[in-house]
Formats: structure tokens, sequence, C-alpha cells
């Protein structure tokens, strides 16, 4: 067991990241304190998802650190897995596994990764199809639910691993209109039961309501870090302001 410490959850430190010439994060610091929902925002290809990916290590660093619960990111092997066992991740396609039912996409990490008894993870993923809820829907296949409904189970699948931490990729951003809001209300609760957050997102609503902060990226620089009232009422930098006055008056 490793003991916890009382400082931030994640912290990044100088984090570079190069796409060949393309510089997609540039001396990135970012320090998350747990429970903390920290929503990023910003134009496309401003590096949020990048950012988002490199935390649980999807994407590797040229440079620079990033410190997990006290520990450095693995760069490989068993350390790695256990890392990410402890850090949810939902990304914009749901990338459930087509050929199970919804219950078996929820209990699989669990039993598979944690090697948990069958029983008691079938209990705590009915739990949180509960909570998602979508608990009527437990023995059907991805195909024969609403983008909505997959995105839910994609973040009880998350959850069921019970992470330390939950990273959001846009995921919204693939759903029809009139499901956008059926996911960002579980993601709401989840924000206000006390989860640590990492949402990229373009639902400034949700920006407004559920985070803590408000981190707005443009060309691979964090430009401002601020509350979501401070952010959107009084940004301080033009590019935010541009970005804002784009998005705000549609």
């Amino acid at each position: 067991m490793t003991v916890t410490t009382g400082g931030p959850l994640i912290v990044l430190d100088g984090v570079n990241k190069w796409f060949g010439p393309l510089h997609v994060l540039k001396d990135v610091n970012l320090s998350i304190e747990r429970g903390e929902v920290v929503v990023v925002i910003g134009p496309s290809g401003s590096g949020k998802s990048t950012l988002c990916r490199a935390i649980n290590r999807l994407e590797p660093i040229n440079s620079g650190t990033i410190v997990f619960d006290g520990r450095p990111l693995p760069a490989e092997g068993r350390a790695l897995a256990q890392l990410r066992s402890e850090v949810g991740m939902v990304f914009q396609s749901f990338n459930l596994f087509a050929h199970k039912t919804i219950l078996e996409n929820v209990t699989i990490g669990p039993v598979k990764v944690r090697k948990e008894k069958p029983a008691v993870v079938r209990e705590r993923a009915m739990q949180l199809l509960d909570r998602v809820g979508i608990a009527s829907q437990a023995e059907k296949y991805p195909a024969q639910l609403s983008g909505g409904q997959q995105q839910r189970a994609a973040i009880a699948r998350a959850l069921a691993m019970q992470p330390k931490a939950m990273l959001f990729d846009e995921p919204t951003s693939a759903l029809d209109p009139e499901m956008v809001g059926e996911v960002l209300d579980v993601m709401t609760s989840l924000a206000r039961e006390g989860m640590t957050m990492v949402v990229v997102t373009h639902e400034m609503g949700f920006a407004r309501h559920a985070a803590n902060r408000v981190i707005f990226m443009a060309d691979g620089q964090l430009v401002e870090d601020a509350p979501p009232t401070e952010f959107f009422e009084n940004p301080r930098s033009d590019r935010a302001k541009d970005f804002l006055s784009k998005i705000l008056t549609h």
C-alpha cells in the first residue's frame, strides 16, 4: 500500500510534446488538487486533448515530468498499467467492447486487471449502472443503446476501477445535441461528490457550473487559469476574449 500524501494529485512540470516539427505542448506547468474539477477549453489544435492524454501517458511526452499521487509516471510496463488503472478515461468515442454486454463491459476491468471477485464486481457494476441511469440496459449490447447511454456506460466502466481521478476528452462532442445533457448531468454529479476530474470540453455551461478552475489553452500553452466566474466574466488575455466572443455570442 502506498501512503497517500496530502499534496496535489496531479502535477505537470515543464511538459513539452512535439508531433514531428509541431510543438503541441509548450512548457506546461499544472497542478491539480485532490477533489478538484479542472475544465480545459480553447480553440481546436491548442493541445487540450494531448494534455489530457499525457496525464496517463496515452501520449508520451518529450520532456518535463508528470507526477500522479506522489509518484512520477512510469514509462511502460506493469507500473504504467497500475497507474492507468487509477486514472479513469472517457473519450469522445465510447470504446465499448461491441461483443460484450454493458454489464460485461463494466466488470471486465476490475476482474481481469485487478483480479477482483466477479460477484463483488458485478454488484458494484450494477450500482454504477444505476447511478448513471442505465441499470435496465445491463444485459444489452452497445449497439442497442443510444450514444448518450453508451457514453454513460463508458463512465460507469471507468468508475468500476475505483479510480483516483477521471479524465474526460471531449466526452459529448460525438453525441446528438439531445443526449449531451444526460452525460453532463452524470459528470456534474461526479464533480459534486468530490471526484478529481480533468475535462476537455466545448460545453461552456458545464465549465461554468461544475468546474473549480477553467484552464484556457492556445497554441500549446496554458494561457489562463482562473475560477469559472472570473474567467467568463473577466478574461485577461486577448486570446481568451477573442475565443469567448466567438462562442458565447452564438
